[in-house]
C-alpha cells in the first residue's frame, strides 16, 4: 500500500526521531499539492495536500499511518552574487527583481539565483562578484504568497472584530 502524506509540519516542529524516509527535491519540485514522490530510499509516498504548498528544506511530511518523510532541498546550479556594500547589493537586487527572476537572500547578504549566464554577465557588469556552485535553492516566496508563521502573521491572527485596543504606529 502506498504511504500517503496529507500534512506538512515545518522544519524544527516535527519529531525527527520519527523520520522514516526522505525525498530530495529541487526548487520546482518543492511547490506541490498532489504528486507521487519517490523517496531517497527507493519507496514511494503520495503527497495529497488541500492546496499547492511550498515545501522547504527540513519540512516533514506527516504520513497517515505514522512517521514522517523529511524534505531535502536538492543541490542545483546556482550563482551567488556578492557586492561591496549595501548600495551595490540593492542595485543588483533591483536589476534581478526587475527581470522577475527568483532570488534567495542569504544571511550574509549574498543574493542567490539559478545559474543563468545572461543574468550572471549582467550582475558582473554591474560590479557583482559571482560564484557558481551546486547548492540548494530556496528563493523568496514573493510578496503575495501565503503568509508564514512569523511574528507578524501570528500578531495579525489574534485580532477580532471590534477588538483593536492598541496602536500600530501607522
Amino acid at each position: 500500500m502506498l504511504a500517503r502524506a496529507t500534512c506538512i509540519v515545518r522544519a524544527g516542529e516535527w519529531p525527527t526521531a520519527e523520520e522514516s524516509a526522505s525525498v530530495t527535491l529541487d526548487y520546482d519540485d518543492r511547490h506541490r499539492r498532489r504528486i507521487r514522490l519517490r523517496t531517497d530510499e527507493g519507496g514511494a509516498v503520495q503527497l495529497d495536500l488541500d492546496e499547492t504548498t511550498r515545501l522547504a528544506n527540513g519540512d516533514g511530511l506527516m504520513l497517515e499511518g505514522g512517521g514522517y518523510v523529511r524534505v531535502i532541498a536538492a543541490n542545483e546550479g546556482v550563482a551567488d552574487l556578492r557586492c561591496h556594500g549595501l548600495t551595490a547589493t540593492v542595485r543588483i537586487a533591483w536589476h534581478v527583481g526587475n527581470r522577475h527572476i527568483p532570488v534567495e537572500v542569504l544571511d550574509d547578504g549574498t543574493l542567490r539565483i539559478r545559474n543563468d549566464h545572461v543574468i550572471v554577465q549582467m550582475a558582473e557588469r554591474l560590479g557583482a562578484y559571482v560564484t557558481l556552485l551546486d547548492a540548494p535553492f530556496s528563493p523568496e516566496p514573493g510578496a503575495y504568497a501565503a503568509p508564514s508563521n512569523d511574528a507578524a502573521h501570528s500578531h495579525a491572527a489574534t485580532h477580532t472584530d471590534g477588538d483593536h485596543g492598541h496602536d500600530h504606529g501607522h
